[in-house]
């Protein structure tokens, strides 16, 4: 899996015109799988994430989590982290097929919110209008 996590004080996704999902303080996650993903490898990504320490505590030091700071999360598909970029034209071969991908999307979203966040979502496979006022900016890249 990969997923680009980036901290934001705002962040939305529009489909259709329509607000889908909105968070405040907390991470705006592009989420990307692949084919040999699994659901441990899922759960490892869903824990690391959120227990990463980029919000500044009171010494401006990047040590606190998403929980101390009462952050959401806003989890976007993002097959396009699989791009094949040898060519001006990129192809997406490498991405898992919506019968692998979705699974694991819910999942990763089920696991964020077993550990008790707000997690808002767009919708796997759609044309999504994403907004972000990224945080610093701040933005780790992850690939398990």
């Amino acid at each position: 899996m990969r997923a680009v996590v980036t901290r934001v004080s705002s962040a939305s996704v529009t489909i259709d015109g329509a607000v889908r999902g909105a968070i405040e303080k907390g991470y705006l996650v592009l989420l990307g799988v692949g084919p040999q993903d699994t659901e441990a490898v899922c759960d490892k990504l869903a824990e690391k994430i959120c227990n990463l320490r980029i919000f500044e505590d009171e010494n401006g030091k990047m040590n606190l989590n998403l929980e101390q700071v009462g952050g959401a999360l806003l989890v976007v598909s993002q097959f396009t982290l699989y791009a094949d970029t040898k060519s001006r034209r990129p192809g997406f071969t490498g991405a898992a097929k919506p019968d692998v991908a979705i699974p694991l999307y819910e999942r990763f979203m089920d696991q964020c919110r077993q550990r008790g966040f707000q997690v808002e979502h767009g919708e796997f496979g759609a044309d999504m209008q994403v907004a972000s006022v990224n945080d610093g900016p701040v933005t780790i890249l992850f690939e398990l």
